[in-house]
């Protein structure tokens, strides 16, 4: 169930006083406090520095809510991408923003595109995770039979890019899909080996969109994390 919003600003403050300007020297300085202490001892050290069953339930009532937080970014700046994009007269059919299977192909359907919108942000560096789900959506879109416009919404193009032009393989590419990768195989036969391959032959068919220009804020966001906290999506 989710958290009433006054107890998640509680859990909020709570972690937020015991963490202060620095957690490591906060745990540091309970690691010191303990030292030759017994049971009751440390317990009572604990309950001084504030580390108490409270602030672990606190905790937790955190971390589950931050889980949700690349969902609630995708959805949102989804929805805020619309208006950016969409022609004079385009209607809306469907979108689908959450997490998990709706039962809906893309992120947006409209009366002249479909869509798929991968706000992540690339490393430049081991984006294996990153490269095998953009590859899933731009080999979706594809395949996908329709006379529809097929477009591809990513945060800067440089990374995707290389990594569609490159010679990984798609064995490697597919390989924690396997379903996904015999369908590959009886739909192509052999006929790519490579990323690359596929994507010279498919590039035309959709469309790789930058979206960073659109909205700026999510670059912002992601210029304001801290090393290994700058992921938007899967």
């Amino acid at each position: 169930m989710a958290e009433p919003r006054s107890a998640i600003t509680e859990a909020l403050q709570a972690v937020g006083t015991f963490i202060g300007a620095d957690l490591t020297s906060r745990i540091a300085d309970l690691e010191w406090s303990i030292k030759e202490c017994d049971g009751s001892q440390c317990a009572v050290k604990c309950i001084e520095a504030g580390a108490t069953p409270q602030l672990l339930a606190a905790a937790y009532s955190v971390k589950r809510a931050a889980g949700q937080i690349n969902v609630l970014i995708h959805a949102v700046a989804g929805v805020l991408l619309l208006p950016k994009i969409m022609e004079p007269g385009e209607r809306v059919q469907y979108v689908s923003l959450g997490a998990g299977n709706t039962g809906r192909s893309f992120d947006l359907e409209t009366d002249r595109r479909v869509a798929e919108f991968k706000f992540i942000h690339w490393r430049g560096g081991a984006d294996t995770i990153r490269q095998n789900s953009l590859f899933k959506d731009f080999y979706l879109l594809a395949e996908h039979p329709t006379p529809k416009r097929k477009e591809l919404y990513v945060l800067d193009l440089k990374h995707p890019l290389k990594f569609l032009r490159g010679g990984r393989s798609l064995e490697s590419v597919l390989s924690k899909s396997v379903v996904l990768w015999n369908e590959f195989r009886a739909k192509h036969a052999g006929r790519y080996a490579t990323v690359r391959d596929y994507y010279a032959a498919k590039q035309h068919d959709v469309s790789l969109r930058d979206a960073a220009p659109l909205l700026p804020e999510l670059l912002a966001i992601v210029d304001a994390a801290p090393p290994g906290n700058g992921d938007t999506d899967e």
